[in-house]
């Protein structure tokens, strides 16, 4: 077992594993170690998120001109924060961040509270005009819906509306 272990179970000559060789046995635990075991590493991974999203703004190009020379600056925009960003930043799949939204109760009150910032941070965002105000409300889902089509009674067109709620 020990020339297994020195050798990673292979045989040195042939580099193929060693008949019998049992070399997954020196691991200290089997399986994926999870990449957040508590709460408070999922907490301090998200807020590293928010304050890198703070810290990299977007970058729009505006035309100032000043005495009648015209320049190209840069001007920092406000970069909406996005689970599929966060989840992109702390290394998980957004499926994973669903998962664990239904299946860990101990990561219930931290993902609820991130969600909750960053429906606040683009809401807020919008209002101010900071963001896209259309593309926030279809995101967050505060949609005003129109439909025309079809003809009602003596062929007058019928219009339904639909606010955020459905109704």
């Amino acid at each position: 077992m020990s020339g297994d272990l020195i050798n990673g179970g292979k045989d040195p000559a042939t580099g193929r594993f060693t008949t019998g060789n049992r070399w997954w046995e020196a691991r200290s635990s089997h399986g994926r170690n999870p990449k957040f075991e508590t709460a408070d590493m999922l907490e301090d991974a998200c807020l590293q998120y928010f304050e890198w999203n703070e810290s990299n703004p977007l970058y729009k190009d505006q035309l100032v001109t000043f005495q009648g020379m015209a320049t190209h600056e840069p001007v920092a925009q406000m970069r909406a924060m996005t689970l599929h960003g966060l989840c992109m930043f702390i290394g998980i799949a957004r499926s994973t961040w669903d998962e664990w939204k239904s299946s860990r109760p101990d990561f219930s009150a931290v993902i609820a509270k991130v969600e909750d910032a960053i429906f606040r941070q683009k809401f807020e965002g919008a209002s101010a005009d900071l963001l896209n105000a259309n593309i926030i409300a279809r995101e967050l889902g505060l949609i005003d819906k129109k439909e025309l089509g079809g003809s009602g009674p003596g062929g007058a067109f019928l219009v339904k509306w639909q606010d955020g709620d459905g109704n």
